[in-house]
């Protein structure tokens, strides 16, 4: 398996003011309403980073969404290290619903170290309207069900109205163009119709990441451990963008 390299990722905060997005990094907040649990996954003061190729696929639909849509995406999780995937694996609802982390395509949660998460290759987000209104989806952000047989948040459920099963579809279209237009493969996760990710056959063949192995300022969960050299994330955002406003020519 090949290593990630610090200096592939990128705080999606570097583009806050330039693009149409916004974050809400949630389980960075134990008190936030759409924290399902109970404690806070990250250190207060941790960043959303992403992938560099999944970073210009999430831009490059939230342009589109802006343009024709008038409406933004908010990102709500991106990377997890492996240390809090698990403290997730560990928190007493998770322990209560075991057959959120049963092994099969209706699994809901990970264990440490699978998924595209401890890679930075997958994105929770939701959309806004301009007004700053969540557009209705069904079901929040992080929807986990008590039937695993029954699973409102999923791609292929639908038992809700015409509209609330248009705007998922509206969501998913824009990352699958955007996906296409860059030349870069991206999966609409069945089970969660706001997790976008790489498909596994890229992102398995890199090793998690782990905060010990990160440098202080991208760490998740603490700053414990070396600090490794930080590379210039900067740099990295003006690539992403070069190429997302290549391919938006």
């Amino acid at each position: 398996m090949e290593q990630i390299s610090a200096a592939d990722l990128v705080p999606m905060d570097l583009f806050f003011k330039t693009e149409p997005i916004t974050i809400d990094l949630v389980y960075a907040n134990k008190n936030h309403p759409r924290n399902v649990f109970g404690c806070a996954l990250y250190k207060a003061d941790a960043r959303l980073w992403l992938h560099k190729d999944l970073a210009g696929i999430t831009l490059l639909a939230a342009r589109s969404l802006f343009e024709t849509r008038e409406c933004k995406i908010e990102l709500k999780d991106g990377l997890r290290t492996t240390e809090a995937q698990k403290q997730m694996n560990e928190t007493e609802i998770v322990k209560a619903n075991p057959h959120w982390t049963a092994p099969g395509p209706k699994r809901l949660i990970s264990p440490p170290g699978m998924g595209g998460h401890p890679r930075g290759m997958a994105v929770d987000v939701i959309l806004k309207d301009i007004d700053g209104n969540e557009i209705d989806m069904g079901t929040p952000f992080d929807y986990l069900t008590e039937d695993p047989q029954d699973n409102p948040a999923a791609r292929s459920y639908t038992g809700f109205s015409d509209d609330i099963l248009k705007n998922r579809k509206i969501l998913e279209q824009a990352f699958l163009d955007a996906a296409d237009d860059l030349g870069i493969p991206v999966l609409p996760l069945h089970a969660e119709w706001w997790d976008f990710r790489l498909p596994p056959d890229i992102s398995d063949h890199y090793v998690p990441l782990s905060d010990y192995g990160l440098p202080n300022a991208m760490k998740m969960t603490s700053t414990e451990g070396p600090d490794h050299p930080c590379p210039d994330f900067d740099k990295t955002a003006q690539d992403v963008l070069k190429r997302v406003s290549n391919a938006n020519l």
